[in-house]
């Protein structure tokens, strides 16, 4: 079947595409094997010597019982330690906003992907996404130059609204262009690609390679080198049939791409699917994001969706992925990259083992399983942590754990969240309700990233007990309030969200959401 054969022109197209995907990992990735390095250059940069700090904290705890008291003011001490954690706080207020600044530009820019994508086409819209990967890029490359704290936030910023574009267009484009019967392997391309940047990152990320205090800008501004090919590869790329049918109503340029892209002059299927879709599309209204809380046939499918994506940020993955060096390290691990390569691999391969297991098991049931799996996971981390100055041993428990705790991440939190939120929701108010779970996720990532560090300098060795109980809590609401959507039509998905609340509505709600826009005004 014509429909089915893989072409050139096919492969080119999604690995130009997914060239985002890669640029998306490795910027999450890349902060975090040179922290040590980066926060020893903040501390040069703003005139905070880490060995005077050192030196400053020795003086206060060894001549506490040396210095006379003053009843009257504070003491030589009190002063040294104050100047000691204001400069430790400055520096930790710094580190977190470099890291999580990423995630601000993406929540900003998840709500404008889709909308940049139809107002200029597929292709357009990432070449003009790329502008602002590569001036992110060029911001980070030079910040050794600079008020390096200052550029290295702003860079990290605005390859976050890189990010936040992409992370719609890229699923969005691919998925249009892939043959229906290989569109689930190739969307699923898109995750891969992040792993698989989070993965090189971390390898480049090397001391003896660019993780260096001669070229950590030079790591940090690399993003730029797929940029600058994708935006080459753009121009021998189809654009979307999908949209130059459905939404420019070009059918001459759409078979021109489909002949392109299946290889054969016999498009014909092609274009009926496509012009059902238009007709369908046509026939329902599209639903604002107030219209998904405030009628009655979405707010339980929109409030499970937003759960899911909540699960999945607030279980602590975030925390490793973004700190995973400085946990090996409190874990006792002599070398901590090497770890963490080791986490990026294992999430890498558990990505791909995923995209098999998704469909022949159930998203509910993978989904328990995966978080049941890192509760266990995060109590072991934690008992691993506090017991280490006893059991040394205890590092590889902590270890151990932490690569079994991605395992069972990448099986079904991971993706999981992205398929059930599609399938919980007709062409009318899918648009809206992926936009909003899109903003939900940054938002978590951004909370995260921006936290993590103070609460585990708050907690210590039992901040992952705090992870435990959050990631229970997730597990009882799945158990209880998401049901099962693999293989089940949109009709029989809107009865199970209505017998999960118990509520005894005639099945015109389920006609509703399949059909109709919703008659409230607001």
């Amino acid at each position: 079947m014509t429909e089915d054969k893989v072409t050139g022109t096919l492969v080119l197209a999604v690995f130009t595409a997914v060239l985002s995907s890669f640029q998306f990992g490795y910027d999450i990735g890349v902060i975090n094997a040179p922290q040590q390095v980066i926060i020893t250059h903040y501390r040069h940069v703003l005139g905070v010597s880490l060995d005077d700090g050192i030196a400053i904290n020795n003086y206060a705890l060894n001549s506490t019982k040396e210095l006379p008291t003053s009843p009257g003011g504070p003491t030589p001490v009190s002063w040294a330690e104050e100047e000691a954690m204001t400069s430790a706080s400055l520096i930790t207020m710094f580190w977190s906003l470099s890291v999580s600044s990423f995630a601000v530009g993406g929540m900003i820019a998840s709500f404008f992907g889709g909308l940049l994508g139809d107002k200029l086409g597929r292709i357009k819209a990432l070449l003009v996404a790329n502008i602002l990967s590569l001036v992110g890029a060029l911001l980070m490359g030079f910040s050794k130059l600079g008020p390096s704290h200052i550029l290295i936030i702003s860079g990290r910023g605005i390859s976050g609204l890189y990010c936040g574009l992409i992370s719609g267009l890229v699923p969005m484009y691919i998925g249009e262009i892939a043959p229906t019967t290989l569109r689930g392997a190739i969307g699923a391309l898109h995750q891969l690609a992040v792993v698989t940047g989070i993965l090189i990152s971390q390898i480049v990320g090397l001391d003896f390679i660019l993780g260096n205090h001669e070229l950590w800008h030079i790591l940090l501004g690399l993003s730029a080198v797929p940029a600058i090919l994708q935006c080459l590869l753009l121009f021998f790329c189809p654009e979307s049939p999908r949209y130059l049918y459905i939404k420019l109503d070009e059918e001459a340029k759409a078979k021109k791409s489909l002949k392109r892209l299946r290889g054969s002059d016999d498009v014909t299927k092609d274009i009926t699917e496509m012009r059902k879709e238009r007709e369908e599309a046509s026939n329902e209204k599209k639903v604002s994001i107030i219209q998904l809380f405030t009628n009655a046939s979405y707010r339980q499918p929109i409030l499970v969706a937003l759960m899911l994506h909540a699960a999945q940020q607030f279980s602590g993955i975030n925390g490793i992925f973004y700190y995973s060096t400085s946990i090996f390290q409190t874990a006792g691990i002599s070398q901590p990259v090497y770890a963490t390569i080791g986490v990026g691999a294992v999430n890498t391969v558990f990505t791909a083992v995923s995209v098999f297991l998704v469909e022949k098991a159930g998203r509910r049931s993978l989904f328990l399983i995966g978080m049941s799996g890192m509760f266990v996971c995060a109590i072991f981390m934690s008992v691993g942590l506090v017991l280490l100055n006893k059991l040394p041993w205890m590092s590889y428990v902590s270890m151990t754990s932490i690569f079994l705790f991605v395992c069972f991440f990448e099986i079904g939190p991971g993706p999981i969240p992205w398929f059930m939120v599609a399938e919980f929701f007709s062409q009318g108010p899918r648009p809206a309700a992926l936009a909003i779970a899109a903003f939900s996720n940054w938002t978590g990532n951004f909370i995260i990233a921006l936290c993590f560090q103070y609460i585990a300098d708050f907690c210590g060795p039992y901040v992952f007990f705090l992870f435990a109980g959050v990631v229970l809590a997730f597990t009882l609401f799945t158990f209880f309030k998401v049901p099962e959507t693999k293989g089940k039509s949109f009709e029989e998905i809107a009865a199970e969200f209505r017998k999960k609340r118990g509520s005894a509505e005639t099945p015109k709600a389920a006609v509703e959401m399949e059909f109709l826009g919703p008659t409230e005004t607001m």
